[in-house]
């Protein structure tokens, strides 16, 4: 059984909390370019099947922001975009490399049993 606490790099989602896989799905979303609130819910949904309410939408928005990973643009029709910056793009790379590693070793494992 594991009881040590997890020894994370500074460069990761540290401190999102319940937050963290939001803000994989958000910024994921951004690759491809600056999208306000609704149609990140939107491609969230496209991609992951997952909705995020309001609530976790906007506060995971702000956490990233302020954390620098990413950008409010100027709101166009009351809709304020943003997008992802360069640090938010290496963070997300380095977790999804982890995710995608650990991913593989699960499946591999799940395919003896």
């Amino acid at each position: 059984m594991y009881h040590g606490r997890m020894q994370r790099s500074p460069s990761e989602l540290a401190g999102l909390g319940r937050f963290e896989e939001p803000a994989v799905l958000i910024l994921t979303s951004l690759v491809d370019g600056p999208l306000h609130g609704y149609a990140i819910v939107k491609d969230v949904e496209a991609v992951a099947r997952v909705r995020l309410g309001p609530g976790t939408l906007y506060a995971t928005l702000a956490r990233l922001e302020s954390r620098g990973l990413i950008a409010g643009l100027p709101s166009r029709d009351r809709r304020r975009p943003y997008q992802i910056t360069s640090g938010g793009l290496a963070l997300l790379r380095d977790r999804l490399e982890r995710m995608d590693s650990i991913a593989r070793t699960g499946l591999e494992r799940l395919a003896r049993v």
